[in-house]
């Protein structure tokens, strides 16, 4: 049998499984709500004992919402830590899943995943620092410094930066039970939908809402573009399929930069710096596959 991979997508919202190789060689998908982690894993669990559980598979990545522990010296490698998600904090994620298939697991953050993806198949190929920030029910960061996958003391937490926030032209208080008005506070789809009291995907093209939500997350990547020097900055998620909010984006880092970074793909090909992942929704679970690659068996 040939090599296969199997990979774990956990977001907030809804778990996507995959077993396969990569993008146009996936031999089963499977995505379910996020609920206990007893009920959640244990789906996950039968997914991939019908897929042949440690005959049929290889390893087994799994990418992440979190906070977790991505340190493998650690003693709780693979555990969702501090999330503010009912009845996942501490949760051994990683451990639960190797106790009941049996194979080797590799474990990381779901941008970090996703942004794995994007190197090995999508629109990061050929770079060696990049950001893949993802905006939707949280908003969280991840990417490549120098080749590698972004760890440091534990993972960027890229959603919690504190950006301004003009009090008179925004006087929402922030959605996030930690820090208030942070980035996720103030820009992620809770937040959209507290303030405005809809949905965003039923916010019309022209509200008001998206000029500020552009405004925020624009803020956001000056401060980033500062800090890391990116090569590329990928925008995923929910939010983000608002697609307006791209020219919008683009145009405020412009004239918050104000030419002070001197790169032409800041200056005149901003359209090929801020992007929209080539993957989509399957950046995640790919990037899961991808971490199980990267395992030296």
């Amino acid at each position: 049998m040939d090599c296969a991979w199997g990979g774990i997508e956990a977001g907030g919202t809804n778990f996507l499984l995959a077993v396969g190789s990569g993008p146009g060689a996936l031999r089963a998908e499977e995505s379910f709500p996020t609920t206990t982690p007893t009920e959640t894993v244990a789906r996950a669990v039968q997914f991939f004992k019908k897929q042949g559980g440690k005959k049929g598979l290889t390893a087994i990545g799994i990418a992440s919402f979190g906070p977790v522990d991505p340190n493998v010296s650690s003693q709780k490698y693979g555990f969702i830590t501090s999330t503010p998600k009912k009845g996942w904090a501490q949760f051994n994620f990683a451990g639960f899943i190797q106790r009941e298939i049996d194979v080797p697991v590799v474990f990381d953050t779901d941008v970090n995943g996703a942004a794995l993806a994007e190197y090995k198949w999508g629109a990061a190929q050929g770079l060696d620092n990049f950001i893949y920030l993802t905006i939707g029910t949280g908003i969280g960061g991840g990417g490549m410094m120098n080749g590698k996958l972004m760890h440091g003391l534990i993972h960027p937490e890229m959603g919690h930066i504190p950006i301004p926030h003009d009090w008179l032209a925004d006087s929402f208080k922030g959605s996030c039970p930690y820090h208030g008005d942070c980035l996720e506070g103030l820009a992620s789809g809770p937040a959209l939908e507290q303030r405005w009291g809809i949905k965003p995907s039923n916010l019309p093209v022209e509200h008001p809402a998206w000029e500020l939500e552009a405004h925020y997350v624009a803020q956001a990547i000056t401060t980033y573009i500062y800090t890391l020097s990116p090569q590329r900055i990928l925008l995923a998620g929910g939010v983000m399929e608002q697609t307006q909010l791209f020219p919008m984006i683009r145009h405020k880092v412009q004239d918050f930069l104000n030419a002070y970074i001197q790169a032409p793909e800041i200056l005149a090909e901003i359209e090929q710096y801020i992007v929209p992942p080539k993957l989509g929704k399957k950046a995640g679970v790919l990037g899961a596959i991808a971490l199980a690659q990267k395992l030296k068996l």
